[in-house]
């Protein structure tokens, strides 16, 4: 096993599948999904009941159009947009190296050399395939695990984000 202090050498370009993956176990942690899906239903539900009554006809044909809309951004998110972002964001087709190292992380692409400090990591959110390390709400580093060469190497990055980053969400279970 590598030695706790020792420095985590990355190199990788991304594939489509690790960006969609990522951005799938994004959305699946900020929206409510459960609770969108019952909204929608019970949009259906009440759409359905009220298109058949005469007086609240038009009401019950909103709610259900309403609810398409919504489910049709729900699909969309998920499946649609990923790929679409992925396909049309050029720094996705560099190369990356990066090094983790307890004093901090060094970023480098075609266009990207930089130092970075591990408290610009707010958080992580760790999924079956993929480290995501957000720096503010909405921003993030994608880290497939593919890219670790053995199962130590791999433990001793978790050890360093064990270290470095405060809030560690595991949905990799």
């Amino acid at each position: 096993m590598p030695r706790m202090n020792s420095t985590i050498n990355l190199s990788f370009r991304y594939l489509e599948i690790d960006y969609v993956r990522a951005l799938r176990a994004h959305y699946a942690t900020q929206l409510r999904l459960p609770l969108d899906i019952l909204v929608t239903a019970t949009l259906v539900g009440v759409g359905a009941y009220l298109w058949r009554t005469q007086d609240l006809h038009w009401l019950g044909v909103g709610c259900v159009i309403a609810a398409c809309a919504f489910a049709l951004m729900l699909i969309a998110a998920f499946t649609v947009l990923p790929p679409l972002f992925f396909r049309r964001e050029p720094k996705f087709r560099d190369d990356y190296s990066l090094s983790f190292a307890p004093e901090g992380i060094h970023f480098r692409t075609a266009h990207i050399d930089s130092h970075l400090q591990w408290n610009m990591y707010s958080r992580v959110l760790v999924d079956a395939y993929s480290y995501i390390l957000y720096y503010g709400s909405r921003q993030f580093t994608v880290l497939p695990k593919r890219v670790f060469r053995s199962a130590e190497e791999q433990q001793a990055f978790e050890q360093l984000l064990a270290e470095h980053v405060s809030q560690i969400v595991r949905r990799d279970k």
